[in-house]
């Protein structure tokens, strides 16, 4: 038997069958995938092969099947290891709020540079736009205006005012889209917007802490009535890369890697190197501050201290 896994729970896995129906599974014994050192070898997404248990209603998983694709970022708790979030995805949603709580640009661009480096298309989502004073709408046409120059389809929504929703659906249809974003940013209020039959529950965000509280425990994927399926993920603090060499980042930084030919040494860090290429256009004003500093702080490792302001 074959089908996507909806759900993981850590030990079981609720798998969706081509024929339509959904069964309960675990793995058979230890399963490692090569070459990933993953808390869950089997993820949301995953196409897999599996049997039925003799005499219960439960399955065996015997076989994953080759991922076009995943997301992946550091374990929170096992820094050696990695925890894939979702797995053969079309599209993801990065869900990005100017305030309630505040998207700074290093967990943007560390997002960003982990879907490039694994071939997923992004979508940012600039959500809570009915809430915004003048200065947060003008903080918001700045980011809009950085992202989009790079190439990335920026889409300011409402979830809880149907701003935008069309525009999404619309991108989402027939497609596996994956939400992603800080705990509190409206995940959850956005996919009961887009299919108000699934009823997710929403929490309000922390007045105190400007963060949200999880609602999202599992990554889940639900069906579409329009077509397709959508992944809700967990909400994230921080998003911590994966096995990033300095020399290869520049490469997952789309408006430096259109430049990096141009510096005057074919191993250019962009840091201290003269006739540097990509410093001169962060000088220029041609590469957006924000995004050459989420570079440096990817280049030196640091994972803890790159909560910089919106702006860079």
């Amino acid at each position: 038997m074959k089908g996507v896994v909806t759900k993981s729970t850590g030990s079981w896995y609720t798998v969706f069958t081509d024929e339509g129906t959904s069964i309960d599974c675990r793995l058979k014994g230890k399963f490692r995938i090569k070459g990933i050192k993953s808390t869950n070898p089997v993820a949301v997404g995953d196409y897999v092969k599996f049997e039925y248990e003799e005499g219960k209603e439960t399955g065996v998983i015997n076989k994953i099947f080759d991922r076009k694709n995943y997301i992946i970022r550091k374990s929170v708790k096992l820094s050696k290891q990695t925890h894939i979030i979702a797995a053969n995805i079309d599209i993801a949603f990065l869900l990005v709020t100017i305030d309630n709580p505040p998207t700074f640009t290093g967990f943007i661009d560390r997002f960003l540079a982990t879907a490039e480096a694994y071939n997923i298309p992004v979508v940012l989502l600039f959500n809570k736009l009915d809430i915004y004073s003048d200065d947060e709408l003008e903080k918001l046409a700045m980011l809009d205006a950085i992202y989009t120059d790079i190439g990335y389809k920026c889409i300011a929504i409402s979830a809880t005012k149907n701003i935008g929703i069309d525009e999404v659906k619309a991108l989402m249809k027939n497609k596996t889209t994956m939400f992603s974003g800080h705990s509190g940013v409206g995940k959850s209020t956005l996919i009961n917007a887009i299919e108000p039959s699934l009823n997710l529950k929403t929490k309000e965000v922390s007045k105190q802490h400007k963060q949200g509280m999880h609602t999202t425990t599992f990554a889940e994927m639900f069906q579409l009535s329009f077509g397709g399926f959508i992944i809700d993920t967990p909400g994230i603090k921080g998003f911590g890369v994966v096995d990033f060499e300095p020399h290869q980042i520049t490469d997952y930084f789309p408006e430096f890697f259109k430049l990096k030919s141009k510096c005057k040494f074919n191993n250019c860090l962009h840091i201290n190197e003269p006739k540097c290429a990509i410093k001169e256009a962060v000088e220029n004003g041609e590469i957006a501050y924000s995004r050459y500093n989420s570079y440096l702080q990817m280049v030196e490792g640091d994972e803890e201290h790159y909560r910089t302001d919106i702006y860079g």
